[in-house]
C-alpha cells in the first residue's frame, strides 16, 4: 500500500514538472558525471537488495516454512525495484549489455535446473539437448556432446559451465530469473491468475518434496552468491576508476550524449515496447512473459519505464530515500529546444501513468499473463496503451536526436513491432 501511494504521488508530481529554461546548456561532461553517478547509485541499491534477499533465502533453508518463502519472494520482488531501474544503462554502454546476459537473461528452459511439468513445458527441442537436463536430479550431463560432471553445484559450475551450455540463450541457469524459479516453480496456469506455487518443502532435508532438496538448496545458495558477486563487478564498473565509467569519460562529448540517448530509446523501443509486451501480447502467450513464474512482470515494467525517466531527469531516488541528482540530459535538451524537451516529459509521465495502469490492473488480480490472454480484450488494451506510450516516448527521444543533429544512433529495434509478419510465420 504504501509502495503504491508513493508511485501515485510520483506520477502527480511528474504531472506538475515544467522544466526550467536554462541561459546555457549544462556541459555534457557535467551531464555525464551525474549519469554516471546515478548509475553507480542504483547498482549500489541492487546489491544492497540482493544481499537482503541471500539473508532471506538463508533463513529459508535454515527453518524452510511457508512463512520464510513467502518472506524470500518479497525480497526477491523487492530487488527487482533498483536493479530494473538499471536497465536504462545497458544498450549504450558495451560493459553493461555484454554483462547483463549473466543477471537477467530470460526467457529459460527451466527443465534444465529442476523438474518440471512435462505435460505443461511445450515440446522438447533436438536443437537444446539440456531442455530437461534436470541437473537438481543428476550428477552429470552431455555438453557439446561431452559428459560433464555435476557433483558438486558451485557458482563456478552455473557460470562457466551450465549457463548458455551449448551456446544456446534458453539455457539461463543464472540471474534473477533462476532464483525465482527455485523459489516459485512454474506457473501452471497459462493466461488464468495464478503464480508459481513451489512448496516450502522442496527445500526441506526432513520432509523432502521434488527430490534432491539437498541439491536444490546448493543450487539456490551457489545463484544467489552469483548474482551477488555478478552485481558487485558491476558496482565496481561504476566507480571513479571502474571500466564502465571511464569508456563513457572518454568519449568525445557528443558521442556521450548519444550514449545515454542510445540507452533509453533502446530500452523504450526494441527491448521494453517489443520483446517484453508486444511480442507476449500477439501471440498471448505466457511463456514470453518477463518475470513468468512470480508473476511480476507489471512492477518490473513499470521500474524499467522508471528508469528511463531517471536517466532523462537526471534523478534517482534510492532505496533509503536519499537522492541523487545534478545536470540531466532534460536540462540540455531544454536549453537547446525546449519544445522537444517538454515534448518528452510529456510522452514520460503517459508511459509512467500507462505502467501504472498494468499495476493497477494487477492488484485487481489481472497480472500480465492474464492481461494478454487471448480472450481478454480489455486486458490486452491495457497492454497495448503501455506499447504505444513506449512507442510514443521513442519517437520523442528521435526528435531529440534529430533536434541536437546526433549522427550514427541505432535504436535497437524487435520484429514484433517493426515486421510482426515474421513473428507470426
Amino acid at each position: 500500500m504504501q509502495l503504491k501511494s508513493f508511485i501515485s504521488a510520483t506520477i502527480l508530481a511528474g504531472t506538475l514538472y515544467s522544466p526550467i529554461a536554462f541561459s546555457s546548456a549544462p556541459a555534457p561532461t557535467a551531464i555525464i558525471n551525474n549519469y554516471a553517478n546515478i548509475a553507480l547509485a542504483t547498482y549500489e541499491d541492487a546489491l544492497f537488495s540482493a544481499q537482503h534477499l541471500q539473508q532471506s533465502i538463508n533463513t529459508l533453508l535454515q527453518n524452510p516454512t511457508p512463512v520464510n518463502l513467502e518472506q524470500a519472494r518479497h525480497a526477491w520482488i523487492a530487488a527487482r525495484v533498483p536493479y530494473q531501474q538499471s536497465e536504462a544503462f545497458r544498450f549504450g554502454n558495451s560493459i553493461v549489455d555484454d554483462w547483463e546476459g549473466r543477471v537477467n537473461a530470460w526467457p529459460l528452459d527451466e527443465g534444465l535446473i529442476d523438474y518440471v511439468d512435462t505435460g505443461k513445458y511445450g515440446t522438447e527441442s533436438d536443437e537444446n539437448e539440456q531442455y530437461r537436463a534436470n541437473v537438481i536430479a543428476n550428477t552429470s550431463l552431455r555438453v557439446a556432446g561431452v559428459e560433464i560432471d555435476a557433483t558438486d553445484i558451485t557458482p563456478h559450475f552455473i557460470a562457466e559451465v551450465l549457463h548458455e551450455a551449448d551456446d544456446i540463450e534458453a539455457n539461463v541457469a543464472s540471474g534473477y530469473h533462476a532464483i525465482e524459479f527455485l523459489l516459485w516453480g512454474q506457473d501452471l496456469n497459462g493466461t488464468n491468475s495464478g503464480a508459481g506455487n513451489r512448496p516450502a518443502t522442496d527445500f526441506s532435508l526432513d520432509n523432502c518434496t521434488g527430490g534432491h532438496c539437498d541439491r536444490r538448496r546448493d543450487y539456490l545458495q551457489a545463484a544467489t552468491q552469483l548474482l551477488i558477486t555478478d552485481l558487485q563487478e558491476m558496482v565496481g564498473n561504476w566507480q571513479d576508476d571502474g571500466a564502465a565509467r571511464q569508456e563513457l569519460t572518454a568519449k568525445e562529448d557528443n558521442a556521450a550524449i548519444a550514449t545515454i540517448l542510445t540507452g533509453i530509446g533502446s530500452l523504450a523501443y526494441g527491448e521494453l515496447a517489443g520483446e517484453r509486451t508486444k511480442l507476449g501480447l500477439m501471440l498471448h502467450d505466457p511463456e514470453e512473459e518477463h518475470d513468468c513464474f512470480s508473476d511480476n512482470t507489471h512492477w518490473s515494467h513499470f521500474y524499467d519505464a522508471k528508469g528511463i525517466r531517471n536517466v532523462y531527469q537526471g534523478e534517482y531516488s534510492r532505496i533509503d530515500g536519499s537522492v541523487v541528482s545534478g545536470p540531466s540530459l532534460s536540462d540540455f535538451v531544454a536549453a537547446k529546444a525546449a519544445v522537444a524537451d517538454q515534448n518528452m516529459h510529456n510522452k514520460l509521465i503517459a508511459t509512467e501513468a500507462a505502467a501504472q495502469a498494468m499495476v493497477d490492473a494487477a492488484g485487481r488480480g489481472q497480472t500480465f499473463d492474464v492481461l494478454i490472454g487471448e480472450n481478454n480484450p480489455q486486458g490486452n488494451q491495457i497492454v497495448q496503451r503501455f506499447v504505444d506510450s513506449l512507442t510514443d516516448e521513442t519517437q520523442a527521444i528521435e526528435n531529440i536526436i534529430a533536434v541536437l543533429d546526433l549522427d550514427n544512433i541505432q535504436l535497437a529495434g524487435s520484429d514484433s513491432l517493426d515486421s510482426p509478419e515474421k513473428v507470426m510465420e
